[in-house]
């Protein structure tokens, strides 16, 4: 039998990073390796040492070695600075020798090698330059469209110039960018509601809105579509889960404008929740996206296009019912956290063997 023949469930795979996620869909073949310094006072303990992780890696057991990218490297002077002047270092512990993981990756791991990363900002810091060198694939949340763009100030000081775009180290490293969404989390899944919900709002929107110029014009947009008529619920403070996804469910659209990033989990609950996500049009590369009119509605920047998408959208409830139907598909065939998870997975492996064509590659 060869690699590509073997079972799913026969692979295994060593997770290194700040959030179990592989680990959480596979958890009978992941191994977790927490790469945080600090120990957190509800931390489970951790499942591997550093020395049994350095053998994991050259042992030849490991099928796909998975990383999540540090934000800041333990030499930083913001990281030493936020480590070591946190209150809470001296109840939790600290733990320095977990940052060396990642450079145990760059040198010890045998197995293919896939990057998740999350982040909301879409650059690639220098410091993890050999973490993508490393890699098989580099999988970026807030992936531009122009991926060179990634590069901006950390590869080059300026935006990338056509010279910098020749480089032929670079170059590799484009190559092995492609996106990934944040998906739902299944933690949060025992929350959502546990039967259909009666529709009572037309557009529900919870969020942090202070400092963020989309949110802010938006909700004023909101507001005046209240005034016209419009069942429009906006609720003041911070809602616990549970009652966040209630009121999803009864409404008809969420509206779910980017944050820090412009993926964000709200995309994913309100099909999670039987509803259909008003959004502002991506700024990024997505991974199994939707579409305007088939699982979500998508307005521009301009003054009155979310008011205008909005009531568009109202105008037709039995559209609505179908689109949440479809919605609600989409999201769990590709972006629940299983889903996910295995794209990762089999879309590593595959291009390890060579069996799936790099980007820019003629095809056949």
């Amino acid at each position: 039998m060869t690699e590509a023949d073997r079972p799913f469930q026969t692979l295994r795979f060593l997770e290194i990073g700040f959030a179990p996620f592989i680990k959480t869909a596979f958890p009978e073949q992941t191994e977790f390796f927490r790469a945080n310094p600090r120990r957190e006072p509800d931390e489970p303990g951790e499942p591997i040492r550093l020395p049994l992780l350095l053998d994991r890696m050259r042992s030849g057991a490991i099928d796909l070695v998975i990383c999540q990218p540090p934000a800041l490297p333990l030499w930083h002077p913001q990281a030493l600075s936020r480590l070591l002047f946190n209150r809470k270092l001296f109840s939790t512990g600290f733990a320095p020798h977990r940052a060396l993981a990642f450079s145990a990756v760059k040198r010890n791991a045998r197995a293919p090698v896939a990057v998740m990363d999350l982040e909301d900002y879409a650059h690639i810091d220098r410091w993890n330059f050999g973490l993508i060198d490393r890699a098989t694939l580099y999988f970026k949340r807030e992936l531009p469209p122009d991926e060179w763009r990634l590069f901006s100030k950390t590869g080059t000081p300026t935006l990338p110039s056509g010279r910098f775009r020749r480089s032929g180290r670079f170059r590799q490293r484009a190559e092995k960018l492609r996106p990934i969404s944040l998906g739902m989390p299944t933690i949060w899944t025992p929350d959502l509601p546990a039967a259909p919900v009666e529709k009572k709002t037309d557009v529900f929107f919870a969020g942090n809105v202070s400092g963020m110029p989309v949110r802010e014009r938006g909700v004023a947009e909101l507001k005046a579509l209240a005034a016209e008529g419009i069942r429009v619920d906006i609720p003041e403070g911070r809602l616990p889960r549970a009652e966040f996804y209630k009121r999803c469910a009864e409404a008809w659209l969420i509206w779910s404008p980017e944050g820090y990033g412009w993926d964000c989990f709200r995309h994913y609950e309100a099909p999670a929740c039987g509803t259909v996500p008003v959004q502002n049009l991506p700024t990024i590369r997505r991974y199994a996206p939707t579409h305007h009119g088939e699982h979500a509605f998508f307005h521009g920047p301009e003054d009155g296009e979310l008011a205008r998408t909005i009531r568009e959208a109202l105008s037709d409830k039995h559209r609505l019912v179908r689109m949440a139907a479809t919605a609600k598909a989409h999201l769990e065939t590709h972006h629940t956290g299983e889903a996910i998870a295995r794209h990762v997975v089999e879309t590593t492996l595959a291009e390890a063997r060579g069996s799936v064509p790099r980007a820019g590659d003629p095809l056949p």
